[in-house]
């Protein structure tokens, strides 16, 4: 047994973990594990400078190193888990997260409901639509309404949802919506954009943002509004205490006066670019495996690993019949290596929830392009069907040098520019004249598999290109790029480039 003559790069792995300060770990790191389908110049670009002196031999001396870029990226399939976390890194920003607790114990009391037993309850409200995740009995993992909440204690649902359990540490109950009492929310469609209207309740107490996105309708008629289009996606332009204003619909809402619905709103995380004392900076470890040099010591595994590595720029794929995917790309202050005797840096490794990756033939329930309104809810979409897209977010970084360092002591954020292109099937001029007029546009889709969904929404957008495609005995495509403004003009509090809401739970009516 001795040293191999050469690794394969189907045994490297690939872990990352926030730091705590910019290039240092906390005491007990978390490591997440990724599962990359390709890598992108991952490591350090050393630059050497040799010495050239006058000399009658005209030889120069050997090259010392003067300066290091360190970088990496990779690209990866899309699914509902593994972007939350690193989306926080890319967006600067905290993701604003509804109710989430971790379960200690469900509990089953002949004299009382069922209940989660929990150490917070901030965040429940009865009335909350919650999900179960991670439990080992089936029946703890679904889909109920809070009927009670006995602070920092218990979160209670009907009689006869349960089934008792110590759960495994893993199992937590997320709120995903709210379930109106019976006959308190209306459709009031008769000003310039719909809006739902209560009596009692309190809209603001839900943990709602303007620009987010929520779903109306569960899968029951009596968690439904009678109209159809009243259901569905919508985005939220406004909120009051009892007046939620919406400007983005499938279909035109009506008037509904609601007298006996109880009616399912359900929403989910956000994550959008944030402004002011909101913008957070985070930086990682971001770990390769390399393998064991030595075969007869499979477990020393040598590692090359990216130190201070901020999220530089980030592409979501969407092509033609295939897997949504994203690339992702780290600009770090130092790039180093661990030998097999040292051993990986990560430990303990976390596995992303288990979610089927999106394919772009059946999950994109939605993808629109239209006209900014303020009188419309509904306008014309600029085409019907697209053959490709990308967004790209850049953070525009530049690596901070200084005599003293090799590599960067620091990192400096540009402008967080959105951009990208989309290649639609031609109908009509509309979409050449908007690039024409300088239009304002808005972008948005849906994506839902399996009672789960993310909404990637672009508030402003103005649009470049525009040039038709005609090939003989092919339709006719029009290519069109995209460059992405603050929405603060369209809305108050619609402060944000991109926003993106994360339903932890959809009714079957979504898909």
């Amino acid at each position: 047994m001795a040293q191999v003559n050469k690794i394969d790069s189907n045994i490297t792995g690939l872990a990352y973990a926030e730091e705590a300060s910019l290039g240092v770990l906390p005491g007990s790191p978390v490591w997440n594990r990724l599962e990359p389908n390709s890598y992108d110049d991952f490591g350090g670009e050393l630059t050497t400078v040799a010495p050239n002196p006058i000399n009658p031999s005209r030889q120069r001396k050997k090259g010392v190193v003067t300066d290091l870029d360190a970088s990496g990226g990779f690209n990866h399939n899309l699914t509902f888990y593994n972007l939350q976390d690193l989306l926080q890194g890319v967006f600067f920003a905290t993701a604003r997260r509804k109710g989430r607790e971790a379960v200690t114990a469900v509990d089953i009391d002949t004299s009382n409901p069922d209940e989660y037993e929990v150490a917070d309850t901030d965040g429940f409200l009865v009335g909350s639509l919650i999900k179960g995740w991670n439990f080992t009995n089936a029946a703890n993992n679904g889909l109920n309404v809070v009927t009670a909440l006995t602070a920092d204690v218990s979160v209670e649902v009907a009689t006869g949802q349960l089934v008792t359990e110590t759960p495994p540490a893993t199992a937590y109950i997320q709120v995903v919506g709210f379930r109106s009492a019976s006959g308190d929310v209306d459709v009031d469609a008769s000003g310039d954009l719909p809006a739902l209207t209560s009596t009692t309740l309190d809209f603001t107490t839900l943990g709602l943002v303007v620009g987010q996105w929520i779903f109306l309708g569960g899968d029951l008629t009596a968690n439904q509004f009678s109209t159809a289009a009243n259901n569905g996606f919508k985005r939220i332009r406004s909120i009051a205490a009892n007046r939620l204003t919406l400007d983005k619909s499938v279909l035109a809402m009506v008037t509904e006066a609601n007298t006996t619905k109880l009616v399912d709103i359900y929403f989910g995380d956000v994550i959008r670019n944030e402004s002011g004392t909101d913008i957070v900076r985070r930086s990682y470890h971001v770990e390769r495996l390399l393998g064991a040099p030595d075969d007869s010591q499979p477990t020393q595994i040598q590692t090359e690993y990216l130190k201070g590595a901020i999220p530089s720029e980030f592409t979501v794929n969407i092509p033609t019949a295939n897997l949504a995917n994203f690339d992702l790309s780290f600009m770090a202050i130092s790039h180093e290596q661990r030998l097999g005797s040292e051993g990986p840096l990560q430990s303990s490794v976390v596995t992303a929830q288990r979610a089927d990756v999106y394919n772009t033939s059946s999950d994109f329930s939605r993808i629109k392009m239209s006209s900014v309104s303020d009188t419309n809810e509904a306008p014309t979409a600029l085409f019907a069907f697209i053959t490709e897209a990308t967004i790209t977010i850049n953070n525009n970084l530049s690596a901070n040098k200084a005599v003293g360092v090799l590599g960067a002591f620091d990192v400096t954020a540009g402008t967080f520019q959105v951009s990208g292109n989309i290649t639609a099937y031609f109908s009509n001029v509309t979409a050449i004249q908007a690039v024409r007029n300088n239009a304002d546009i808005t972008l948005d889709m849906a994506i839902v598999k399996d009672n789960q969904g993310i909404v990637i929404d672009i508030p402003l957008v103005s649009l470049g290109d525009g040039r038709l495609n005609v090939e003989q005995d092919q339709p006719i495509t029009l290519p069109l790029s995209m460059d992405a403004a603050t929405a603060e003009d369209i809305a108050t509090g619609m402060d944000h480039t991109m926003l993106l809401t994360f339903f932890g739970y959809l009714p079957s009516a979504a898909e």
